[in-house]
């Protein structure tokens, strides 16, 4: 028996594009273990369908990995490099939806991401933003726009980026093993 979902004001079913004027992909890093270095993907794309029933809901997102920026472009190629992404045999990183459950007042979307080769399951703690008519439509609402914050934590250990160096003389990585994954998403309705 399915638990009682929490009601979501303004739900709408249908299929969604992601808008990337509206949205972020980021992630953090701890580096030399006493920072963190922030980062974003200017690229991808997706598809989010929204069932009837929000529980049969799915999501499948593209991220262009060249389009990596930390704010030094130095580092940046370096991160492009074989040594991190290996963007010219892995070129993007994928996620595909495998299910999504309640948690408390949120959701946790559970699916596999795929970077440099490795498939792992990856889970998302998702909150829900809200769903709006696009008010800058001649119809406002013949289109609609959602939102959503996802969060998570990968190793990029087990994703085979980067290795294990620790720091001369230090006890830590040079670069942390969890990498905190951010998304802020927009999506609008694909009308027909």
């Amino acid at each position: 028996m399915r638990a009682q979902l929490v009601e979501i004001p303004g739900y709408v079913a249908g299929t969604w594009t992601i808008d990337p004027a509206h949205s972020n992909v980021g992630f953090t890093v701890r580096h030399l273990m006493v920072s963190k270095v922030r980062g974003r993907f200017g690229t991808f794309e997706g598809t989010i369908v929204t069932g009837e029933d929000p529980l049969e809901s799915a999501v499948n997102a593209t991220i262009d990995l060249a389009s990596i920026d930390t704010g030094i472009a130095q580092r940046d190629a370096h991160v492009r490099s074989a040594d991190y992404l290996d963007v010219e045999k892995y070129p993007a990183m994928t996620y595909r939806s495998t299910g999504i459950r309640p948690d408390g007042d949120d959701f946790v979307l559970d699916g596999e991401l795929t970077l440099r080769g490795q498939t792992k399951q990856v889970p998302l703690k998702l909150e829900i933003g809200g769903f709006s008519p696009d008010p800058f439509l001649e119809d406002p609402f013949k289109g609609a726009r959602v939102g959503f914050t996802a969060t998570g934590e990968i190793s990029r250990l087990e994703f085979g980026v980067g290795d294990a160096a620790k720091i001369p003389g230090g006890s830590g990585l040079g670069l942390g093993e969890k990498v905190q994954i951010t998304l802020e998403i927009q999506a609008a309705l694909q009308t027909s």
